[in-house]
């Protein structure tokens, strides 16, 4: 199993449009340059991405990536999902539509907003199809299970892969740990998950927080994602325990 931090940044990337849009971070440090938060999991033969934020084709031509098996959408806010226009060519490249998974609220926006994706027009076929995200998956010898997060007044969905002993979660967008969310993620032996800035903030976890969560699920590998620009890469990689780091764009891991 890999997985490919496609992105890593907040809803406004690093930098920022306009003046001191680095903030903190140093801008000479190339992995302070931040695109909006998505990976891209491929095993046993499946290609599964996690969100279509606004950057997905700048982030799926840099992966060297043509098809995807698989889209799920964690939740439609714009940073997550503004990019789905994208998935024509990649129904394009398949010959047939693109599998969009996602909670039926969430499908339902979805559907209403981007309705000629899914449902095609005088033109054009529909290039997306949807499915409602339920129960499990078993892709090849990789289980996925999912789990509602707390995300302000919404809910963002999370993951766990497990395939061959080795686990992977997925964690972004969310401001609280429950007791389902400990549950799926405990022991994991990586977790990648939202640390939006050091300060608390009322719909994503900060810096304490999930530093904090990692040590009492027994996280093996924790990576920082869906950070702003005032969490310099370097700066955090110095400080945080031997068991942590911040994520970068481009990054792989193998499980």
């Amino acid at each position: 199993m890999k997985v490919r931090i496609l992105g890593c940044g907040t809803s406004s990337g690093v930098p920022r449009i306009g003046e001191g849009g680095w903030g903190r971070c140093d801008p000479a440090e190339a992995r302070n340059r931040r695109l909006r938060s998505s990976i891209l999991v491929e095993t046993a033969g499946e290609s599964i991405l996690v969100d279509a934020g606004p950057d997905m084709r700048e982030q799926l031509i840099a992966a060297g990536t043509a098809t995807i098996d698989r889209v799920v959408i964690t939740h439609d806010h714009a940073d997550h999902c503004h990019g789905i226009d994208d998935l024509r060519q990649l129904a394009h490249n398949r010959d047939e539509p693109v599998t969009v998974y996602a909670r039926a609220d969430v499908l339902q926006r979805l559907e209403d907003r981007f309705r000629y994706l899914f449902h095609g027009t005088a033109l054009y076929p529909p290039v997306a199809g949807a499915a409602v995200l339920e129960g499990e998956w078993q892709c090849g010898g990789v289980r996925v299970r999912f789990v509602d997060q707390p995300h302000g007044r919404i809910t963002s969905v999370g993951m766990r892969f497990d395939e061959g002993g080795r686990s992977l979660g997925y964690a972004i967008d969310f401001h609280d740990v429950t007791p389902a969310m400990a549950d799926l993620y405990v022991g994991v032996d990586v977790w990648i998950a939202d640390a939006l800035r050091r300060t608390p903030h009322p719909t994503h976890a900060h810096l304490d927080a999930t530093i904090g969560w990692a040590r009492e699920i027994g996280v093996k590998q924790l990576y920082l994602s869906h950070m702003d620009n005032s969490m310099d890469w370097a700066t955090l990689a110095k400080e945080l325990p031997s068991w942590a780091a911040p994520a970068f764009d481009g990054q792989e891991i193998l499980l």
